[in-house]
């Protein structure tokens, strides 16, 4: 329950004490807008549209429909259901696939805007109990693969999905969000579940479970990545794939598929001459790299980045972003040059 005097100190227009009320719910309304999103600076926009209607709402706002928190993820919701439904919000763009020859790029369904999250904000925004009738754990529920198959989804089956088997609202609850009836909410939870699964079928290898964040199973992985990376050692890094792995490059809407043909986007990689330092951090709770490529002069300069996922102790997928989502992660443009050993 939100204080009497804060909530009436804001409704008089006091916005040093609506940022009281609401800020212990920034962080988790802007997952909740990257899951709705799948794009970390959409995620930001809709945060901050977030917070503007609802500082020129608070007038209006009673406990006694529903709490702070519930009205918040009510307004946030529907800012991204807008922001899903915009024609804008995915332009045409005309892809030079000439680039990537003699390489055949493979052609998925890949949501071109996907962009990684950074696990220090991720810190604050994940550690909210969800509610009771919640399905996913929080670390799964923020993987890139889960992320990705949600912006595959119509924006309502979207909305209601997380709403309800990720953060566990109540059936009656989202429907007052949604405004809509409780039928709807659970017919839009039936189909968006039917289509998660169809979206998420498993392979073998990617049945297998990814070793714990942090583990000396996981650190062991990354390790032997990032050594084989650097030393340009192609045989060492296809030993860590599994046969069916995934390289998707957004926004470049195609990917390579199958350890074949992963491994000769890898060549062509270190064969197009240079070496690369890896800089690990850990982006949507995954272990991830910022790539920075030496050139004659010593000095590191930002190429790529890298976010592993894991299956057993092998990388069943790797996701490749441009280099301008390094500054989210602490990452800079440049790196001065190795001294020598």
């Amino acid at each position: 329950m939100v204080t009497t005097d804060l909530l009436s100190r804001a409704r008089a227009g006091d916005g040093e004490a609506f940022r009281e009320l609401t800020g212990q719910h920034r962080r988790e309304l802007q997952v909740h807008c990257y899951r709705m999103l799948g794009s970390f600076q959409d995620a930001e926009d809709a945060l901050q549209e977030t917070m503007l209607a609802a500082w020129q709402a608070i007038g209006g706002f009673t406990e006694e429909r529903a709490s702070l928190r519930t009205w918040l993820y009510k307004i946030a919701t529907n800012r991204c259901l807008n922001a899903r439904r915009a024609a804008t919000r995915r332009p045409a763009r005309e892809w030079d696939v000439s680039k990537f020859e003699p390489l055949v790029p493979t052609p998925r369904d890949e949501p071109v805007w996907l962009q990684p999250f950074p696990d220090a904000v991720l810190e604050d925004g994940v550690g909210v109990p969800p509610g009771p009738e919640a399905r996913y754990e929080q670390t799964e529920a923020i993987s890139l693969a889960f992320v990705t198959a949600l912006q595959l989804l119509p924006p309502r089956q979207v909305a209601v999905l997380i709403l309800r088997d990720v953060l566990g609202f109540r059936a009656g609850e989202v429907a007052g969000m949604l405004e809509v009836t409780v039928e709807s909410v659970n017919s839009a939870l039936k189909r968006a579940r039917a289509n998660l699964q169809r979206r998420q079928q498993p392979t073998a290898d990617q049945q297998q479970p990814p070793p714990a964040a942090g583990s000396p199973a996981e650190d062991a992985i990354v390790a032997k990545f990032s050594r084989a990376w650097e030393a340009a050692d192609l045989d060492a890094l296809v030993a860590l794939l599994t046969d069916d792995v995934f390289l998707a490059m957004p926004p470049v809407p195609f990917g390579y598929e199958g350890r074949d043909d992963v491994t000769r986007y890898c060549a062509a990689v270190f064969a197009a001459g240079g070496r690369s330092d890896l800089v690990p951090v850990r982006a949507n709770g995954q272990p991830a790299f910022g790539a920075y490529l030496r050139d004659p002069a010593g000095v590191r300069h930002a190429t790529a980045f890298y976010v592993l996922t894991l299956a057993g102790g092998q990388v069943s997928a790797i996701t490749r972003f441009e280099a301008n989502v390094l500054p989210w992660f602490g990452l800079p443009r440049t790196l001065p040059g190795r001294q020598p050993s």
